[in-house]
């Protein structure tokens, strides 16, 4: 069912509002969950879903992305056909450039998707947490004959304004996008999952590339011309659990969720499994002293103290007398003897020095990193006992 379906994966964005989490990283390369990266939920979907072609399109601070993806092996995308590629910006002969938008960078990519000639093309973003069986989306796709089919979830009426919203009749085929209305008409959200039938979408997308005035975005540009055209476009209800990881706040709440009981099946699940592509580290060791509730310990950590509500990725260290709760702490961080952390995001490597204590004062939590943890510590962002 899924042999002559193209997956493109958009993993370019730069995350600005992550803020220190993205300053050297691409958003879906971001750590998450205790072993895993934003972008193996989506790696993960397109696996267990059986789809065994799949373009991953890097842009901003790609290298370790690049290595994280590697030829696919985590994922079975290791093969001679298909499989994964990476595909970044180049030049040709008539030069090159970033890509501008989602649309232009599917058509930036034409040669490697025509090279398999695809009936269908399946539009995917790297930076949100979830899991879904895109064979449903795309028996829905065929038994509606679409030319379009978009994932949209329901969100609270009071939120829907801070989404792309489709109106739809009520055999969900699509009569209206709405880009953030401020009165929307319902709850229908897009969730940037497309899929197009390939000798449709083909066209528009060579004809969007000459239009200079145009944004380049699926949602913005190529969508609102496939209905002024009268395109089949459908929408697909999915019902199951969606994050868009794009705040500081957003990551803190849905690394927290994976600690809930009702979420827990996100990494958990045998039948719909998360594969990470995890380095090699020795068991965690708990010492004597340590007091551990409802957290993800990883491997390589060697913990003391009391951890509680928390996600600890490999390699790291608290040592006697600290307090960790509501935190997230990211590989190879230290935390020494008598500190004290209270809803705070600890980024890779970062040592924090013994009897700090940094708690957040706010709705969002604090994120220490080389470049911040001083500021915290001297500078009344938390409290430095």
């Amino acid at each position: 069912m899924t042999s002559k379906v193209v997956a493109m994966l958009l993993a370019g964005g730069k995350g600005t509002r992550l803020g220190e989490l993205t300053k050297d990283l691409a958003k879906p390369a971001v750590p998450f969950g205790g072993k895993y990266r934003i972008i193996d939920f989506t790696m993960s979907n397109i696996a267990n879903s059986e789809i065994s072609t799949v373009g991953v399109v890097v842009q901003y601070s790609p290298l370790m992305l690049n290595k994280h993806i590697g030829i696919g092996k985590p994922w079975g995308l290791d093969r001679q056909h298909g499989g994964v590629s990476v595909l970044a910006p180049f030049s040709d002969r008539e030069g090159g450039s970033w890509f501008s938008g989602t649309a232009d960078a599917i058509v930036k990519n034409l040669n490697y998707v025509e090279q398999y000639e695809p009936d269908e093309l399946l539009v995917l973003s790297g930076d949100h947490v979830y899991q879904m069986d895109y064979t449903k989306m795309l028996a829905f796709h065929r038994s509606q004959d679409a030319d379009a089919t978009i994932s949209v979830i329901e969100v609270p009426m009071d939120e829907a304004s801070r989404f792309g919203i489709l109106n739809t009749n009520e055999d969900l085929s699509i009569y209206e996008f709405d880009e953030k209305p401020e009165n929307p008409k319902n709850n229908l959200a897009s969730m940037g999952i497309y899929i197009f039938k390939w000798d449709v979408i083909k066209p528009y997308l060579l004809e969007d590339e000459k239009d200079k005035s145009s944004d380049h975005d699926f949602g913005k540009d190529i969508i609102p011309k496939l209905l002024a055209d009268e395109k089949r476009l459908f929408a697909y209800k999915f019902d199951g659990y969606w994050k868009d990881v794009g705040t500081v706040t957003s990551y803190w709440e849905t690394n927290m969720d994976l600690l809930k009981e009702d979420f827990q099946t996100l990494l958990m699940s045998k039948e719909w499994a998360t594969y990470p592509n995890e380095e090699n580290r020795p068991p965690e060791y708990i010492g004597a002293t340590a007091e551990i509730t409802n957290s993800l310990i990883s491997s390589g950590s060697f913990i003391e103290g009391r951890i509680e509500d928390s996600i600890l990725f490999i390699g790291v260290e608290t040592k006697t007398g600290s307090e960790v709760s509501s935190s997230i702490i990211l590989p190879d961080a230290v935390i020494g003897e008598n500190v004290i952390l209270d809803r705070v995001i600890v980024t890779s490597g970062i040592e924090i020095p013994d009897h700090a204590v940094i708690r957040s004062q706010g709705d969002e939590p604090v994120v220490l990193s080389k470049d911040t943890l001083e500021d915290y510590l001297n500078e009344g962002g938390g409290q430095n006992e």
